[in-house]
């Protein structure tokens, strides 16, 4: 296993549509968890990278409904 972070802004908030949509992403094999930064808007993802990459954790993050803006250099 190798886990990796990766964390995105975005842009409307997300309602209770999208939140219960990003519930279900714990349920994907490799998506290890999930944390919100409300003041910061931003949604941070730890993952599995050898199962999943970048694009599909950004894919999966759009199918929510999530308003997607830009990924962010973590430091």
């Amino acid at each position: 296993m190798t886990p990796l972070d990766i964390a995105y802004r975005y842009g409307r908030v997300p309602g209770p549509r999208e939140m219960q949509a990003m519930s279900a992403l714990m349920e994907v094999y490799g998506v290890r968890k999930l944390r919100f930064e409300e003041a910061a808007k931003a949604v941070h993802v730890e993952f599995d990278a050898s199962r999943l990459n970048e694009d599909s954790i950004a894919s999966l993050l759009r199918n929510t409904g999530l308003d997607l803006k830009e990924k962010l250099t973590l430091a």
